[in-house]
Formats: C-alpha cells, structure tokens, sequence
C-alpha cells in the first residue's frame, strides 16, 4: 500500500469523539428521580437536594450552583416548594433552560395554616396521575420519549387504586406529621389529619395539637404516622394523650437513601400505600 493510499484510509480507522451528554438539573430528590426516568441514559441527571434534605426551606450554598455549570435543563416543581431554586439557577450564570414540571395543572388551595407556600398545596407528586402530567412536561421540554415510564406510573396509579379501595371508606382516616397527602387525599379518597400546615417551618400551635387529640379520641383512629422529614415530637406527644402508637415512617418531601425503602419514586409510592393501608385497616 501507498504511503497516500494509507492517508486516505486513516480517517476511516479513527474512532468518532463521542458527544458529551446533557446535564439534566432536578431541585430536589423526588423531581431528581422523575427526571431520571425520562432521560435514562440519554443524559447526565444531578439533583441539588438529595435524598432525607427538606427542599421547603432548603438554603443552597455557592458549591451548589457548579452543579448547573453546563446543564441544558434545570427542573422544579414550582407553586412555592422550591423557590430557592428558580434563585441559584439563575445567578449560576448558565444557559440552562428552567422548566416548572407543575405548570398545567390546576393547583390545589389549602387553607392558610401558617405555611408559606401562597395557598397553593405543591406536594402534587402523592397523585400518581399528577407524577404522570410530570413526566409529559420533563419529555416535551427536552425531547425525550417518556411512554414507557408513563405505562408504568399508569400501573402504580392503577395499584394504589385497588390497594385503597380494600379499605372500607368509613375507616380511610389517618393522621400525620404535616399536611403533605393532600393531593393524595383528594385523589384516593383518604382523609388525612395532621397537627402541622403543608410546610415543615411552620409549628403547629398549642390550639390545633389540643383539637387533633380530641378528634381522634372522638373518632377511633388509630393510623397515626410519622414523616420523615418532620420532627416527631409533636405527633409523639398527640399519640401518648389519644393512647394510640405511631404505626410507621411515611415519605412525603423526599426519598430515602439507595438502600431504604423509598429510593426511588415508585417505590416511595408502594411503601407509602402499603404503610397506610395496613395501619387503616388495624
């Protein structure tokens, strides 16, 4: 072979550079996972509050904005939860594109109780058909084909439903930390209580603990919960005077670490379900 028959064929044996992938940036843990399943491996997914850190009042450092050096999408949830976020993504200087996966749903008001969040309840995600609207607005705005992982979530929908409805509807009552299941509530029909407005900086006062002891004395209930990000001492202090236990742990802010029962949304929903289901039926 020619010295120039082998120059000619040199571009050809030389390996393309691979493209680098997109950085997708996601406000907090459970968003971060919800994301994850749109892009799967098509991109580079980050989270700023990770698994057990309350994103209500999460205060970001300036280490935290090198994690949207670079991104080309930056998700929140939006309607107060994560305003902090819409703040660091900004002043981070990039060109990432901010996108609130909220947006298009109809928000759901809650009476003011002290939280911080306008009258709007923002834990939308505890409706598996709003954690669905969620994926639409993460795949229309990068591309994505989100199909498979909404069959999916259209399944969990569709579990939660069956495993509510073994509840007979006089005793779907259950009482915990803060007022985080509203979504939940009005999507399966469960009644929840709870001492504590939808935000977790807000204290309940001695006036609400009073009432929620009476009513559950009054009521019979026994499906008292805990959260994971909220300070038990309150829910403690009401399950020692209405003479009930604290059946369990729920998740409702954020997941749990890789190896807890809430690593991923999916399985946050199952645990979450199947803790609130045996403790309504006790």
């Amino acid at each position: 072979m020619t010295p120039r028959r082998a120059l000619l064929l040199l571009p050809l044996a030389t390996p393309a550079l691979a493209q680098p992938r997109p950085v997708f940036v996601a406000s907090f843990s459970i968003l971060g996972d919800l994301v994850r399943r749109v892009a799967g491996d098509a991109a580079e997914v980050r989270t700023i509050a990770g698994p057990e850190v309350d994103a209500h009042h999460f205060q970001p450092r300036p280490s935290h904005a090198e994690a949207l050096l670079g991104a080309s999408h930056a998700f929140q949830n939006g309607w107060g939860f994560d305003d902090w976020f819409t703040r660091l993504a900004r002043g981070a200087g990039g060109n990432a594109r901010l996108v609130t996966v909220s947006e298009g749903l109809t928000p759901r008001p809650v009476a003011a109780r002290g939280h911080s969040h306008g009258g709007q309840d923002p834990h939308a995600w505890q409706d598996v058909s709003a954690a669905r609207h969620y994926l639409r607005r993460i795949a229309q705005a990068t591309g994505l084909d989100a199909s498979a992982q909404d069959a999916r979530l259209g399944e969990l929908d569709a579990w939660v439903r069956a495993e509510i409805a073994r509840v007979p509807e006089a005793r779907r009552v259950v009482v915990t930390s803060h007022d985080a299941f509203g979504w939940f509530s009005a999507a399966y029909g469960v009644r929840f209580l709870a001492p504590q407005g939808v935000s977790t900086s807000a204290e309940p006062s001695a006036q609400q603990v009073a009432a929620l002891i009476r009513q559950l004395r009054a009521g019979g209930i026994r499906a008292l919960f805990m959260e994971n990000l909220t300070n038990p001492a309150t829910l403690r202090r009401v399950a020692a005077e209405a003479g009930v236990e604290i059946m369990g742990r729920l998740y409702a802010d954020a997941l749990s670490p890789p190896d807890g029962p809430a690593a991923d949304y999916e399985a946050m929903m199952r645990h979450n379900v199947s803790l609130l289901v045996r403790g309504m039926l006790a």
